[in-house]
């Protein structure tokens, strides 16, 4: 357990920088001053997904990561467009779901860097913020509009093509084409015989959710009929990434987002859905042996997983509550056997920022879920509920992908183009409109908000003077 305990500094000694890498990034920095404003999420993500996290330049003995140059660049592009008349760079301005993700990220910096008072561990931490923070208001910034959320899917599908076939190289060859350039291992694992794929990703964990929690969007492509053909390849190439990890976690997430999908019909009554499964969770607390949450220890849907692992990190992290709530903890290596391995994305989150940091995570989830909400139940139409139960199922399969992985690797950004698009599509949904009424007097106007899907009576006529019936006809 000793040699777990976290330390901050070390890493590679030299640039680790494939010709082939530094040929894309450039071309991607290029691109994202070259294409206009709504095509620079085409590079970005493309870079993202294609480029070996470890990939870096050694600078005077700090680690500059090809990924966060590329962010940082396409972030100063996203800045500088804003146009004059734009109020905000993020569709519909600031709201509470940013608010929450701001806190969670900064509450978990600062937490760490109390807990390790030192110069690496600022370093560290100065990379997490580049990473999620500026990495998320970047992904915000991009994602404007449907028209942006077809294209993020669209490029999701593509990309998905090229993985899966590194992955099904994998499988055949044992050798992992992305870690012929650097940064990622060039040998798939293999456990209990099973070979995990994971492609340009650090594990094969996070390759599988991220292919895994992209199946409703795919759908979503599909049942809009945006591009079908996008639809079905991706679907196609997701389905074979996510089997092709041999991971119980990325399996269970599939099933969670078909399962959201298919559950449209019952739409109008999640709220009885949901009180449901609670009372079934303290129901089987009440009767149980053990804490419910062993109840993931039962799950194996490959022959190789570590499922008791899954339920020991939760009942550790409950145990020692008093050890992580205020501001984290890095004594979690020495709570039992493996422990150090936080696979679980909200019991990674506490034990890097304290309860507080986790709070806030979940109010980015919960908040996200009560916009999508508000939006089903004010739309105008059945085409927008669908858009709406798609990217909610999306949401829901990355909640469940969360007790089985932390997205420590790229497939953060795929987590961030998911809440930039529900805030993107539901903003002109749930944001009040103002629309001008008028009372029964002959001068007399008044402003009152209007919703999306509302429909004011036509406008009475009055003789209130030339400006006033040009606004009225």
């Amino acid at each position: 357990m000793e040699e777990h305990t976290p330390k901050f500094g070390g890493g590679a000694n030299e640039t680790i920088l494939h010709p082939a890498v530094l040929v894309l990034m450039l071309l991607a920095l290029v691109s994202f001053f070259v294409l206009p404003r709504k095509y620079v999420i085409v590079p970005v993500l493309v870079s993202m997904f294609l480029i070996p996290l470890g990939q870096q330049f050694l600078v005077a003995g700090v680690h500059l990561f090809v990924c966060r140059i590329l962010i940082l660049a396409a972030f100063i592009r996203a800045l500088v467009s804003k146009e004059p008349k734009q109020k905000s760079n993020y569709a519909g301005g600031w709201n509470s779901v940013d608010t929450a993700f701001t806190c969670y990220v900064v509450i978990s910096a600062a937490a760490t860097m109390v807990l390790y008072p030192d110069v690496g561990a600022l370093v560290n931490q100065i990379g997490f913020l580049w990473d999620y923070l500026l990495g998320y208001l970047l992904i915000r910034s991009l994602i404007q509009d449907d028209n942006d959320i077809f294209l993020a899917i669209k490029c999701f599908a593509g990309l998905m093509v090229l993985l899966a076939a590194t992955m099904v190289i994998e499988q055949i060859k044992m050798v992992n084409v992305f870690g012929l350039l650097g940064g990622v291992n060039a040998v798939p694992e293999v456990r209990d015989g099973k070979i995990r794929s994971q492609a340009v990703f650090q594990h094969a964990l996070t390759a599988g959710t991220f292919a895994a929690t992209a199946i409703p969007l795919f759908f979503l492509l599909w049942k809009n009929g945006k591009a079908k053909g996008f639809s079905i390849v991706g679907i196609v190439a997701a389905t074979v990434m996510t089997f092709a990890t041999q991971t119980s976690t990325s399996l269970l997430t599939y099933a969670a987002g078909i399962l959201a999908v298919i559950l449209w019909p019952i739409r109008k009554k999640m709220k009885t859905v949901r009180w449901g499964l609670a009372a079934v969770l303290v129901g089987l607390q009440l009767t149980m042996k053990a804490p419910v949450w062993f109840l993931i220890a039962r799950i194996d849907l490959t022959g190789s997983s570590s499922s008791y692992h899954r339920a020991e990190l939760i009942d550790q992290f409950v145990n020692h509550f008093s050890s992580w709530w205020l501001i984290g903890t890095k004594d979690a290596a020495t709570w039992g056997w493996d422990m150090w391995d936080a696979q679980n994305m909200y019991v990674s989150v506490g034990e890097a920022g304290g309860l507080a940091a986790l709070v806030f995570y979940i109010l980015v989830i919960s908040r996200t879920f009560a916009r999508l909400g508000d939006a089903r139940k004010q739309a105008k139409d059945k085409k927008h509920e669908w858009f709406i139960w798609f990217l909610g199922a999306a949401l829901f399969a990355n909640v469940v992908a969360f007790f089985g992985v932390n997205y420590f690797d790229q497939s953060r950004m795929a987590w961030f183009a998911l809440i930039a698009m529900i805030c993107a599509y539901t903003t002109p949904i749930t944001k009040p409109k103002l629309t001008f009424t008028h009372t029964d007097g002959p001068t007399d106007l008044q402003v009152v908000p209007a919703m999306y899907n509302s429909r004011p009576e036509p406008a009475k006529q009055h003789t209130v003077g030339s400006m006033s019936r040009h606004l009225f006809e």
